[in-house]
């Protein structure tokens, strides 16, 4: 039996969603190696990573692309709390630096990506393992203050990713109705594992950062895109848009 189409409508309503969660360096900002080297230079200022290997701490990092800073150079310091925290500074101070030097760029068609998003009825919400000083400075050098709903890091939230705080509070901040309608977007294991921790409607990673296919599919995404420009077609095809995009 077909259903009326109050009835389609309602369901429809029931599956859109209402919410995008972005993840920044990586899969909205172009990255380019510039997250390592303030690693690097963060490391070799405060002598935070001297325990290991360099090797070993730079695997670190690596798979843990995307995580609040503070939570990577803990474990690097080997737990040591006040080191940890000089090291942040210091990977702060550097990124910005580099960020003075090279200037900030977005993945090619990110902020047209963003606004597509709005203009299909959907909040955006950008987050991020950096704390707001360096967060503020990549939207300022991008200007894209008045791009997007919300911008969040992990002092805003509570805990960093894998953690689900920084979504559950992009939820609250919105007033999104539920975790069912977010989406998730991010580059790398920790971004898709934060979506589905917080029991998000639909989690995808992207191929523009630290992780492949096969990283970003164990961990949970339910698709892999190649880039950013691709979430709203993804979301279309899943029939997960509002009404005021369709009609």
């Amino acid at each position: 039996m077909t259903a009326a189409p109050d009835e389609r409508r309602a369901l429809e309503e029931a599956r859109a969603l209402e919410l995008v969660v972005l993840d920044m360096a990586g899969t909205t900002v172009l990255d380019d190696g510039v997250v390592e080297t303030a690693f690097q230079r963060a490391a070799e200022r405060t002598g935070v990573a001297d325990r290991m290997p360099w090797d070993d701490a730079l695997a670190h990092v690596r798979a843990t692309m995307g995580q609040s800073k503070i939570d990577v150079f803990t474990h690097l310091a080997g737990g040591d709390r006040a080191a940890a925290e000089r090291a942040t500074a210091a990977f702060e101070g550097a990124y910005a630096e580099i960020v003075a030097e090279q200037g900030v760029t977005e993945i090619p068609g990110a902020a047209d990506a963003i606004q597509g998003l709005k203009d299909a009825g959907l909040s955006v919400v950008l987050t991020t393992g950096f704390a707001p000083v360096t967060r503020d400075a990549l939207i300022d050098g991008l200007g894209w203050g008045g791009l997007v709903d919300l911008v969040l890091s992990p002092v805003d939230a509570g805990r960093g990713r894998p953690a689900p705080d920084l979504v559950l509070t992009a939820l609250i901040r919105t007033q999104t109705s539920s975790v069912a309608a977010v989406a998730v977007v991010g580059d790398t294991v920790s971004d898709v594992e934060s979506g589905r921790r917080a029991g998000a409607g639909f989690v995808a990673g992207v191929l523009t950062g630290a992780h492949d296919v096969r990283a970003l599919t164990a961990a949970g995404a339910d698709a892999v895109l190649a880039d950013v420009t691709g979430v709203h077609g993804a979301l279309a095809e899943r029939g997960l848009l509002p009404l005021v995009a369709t009609v």
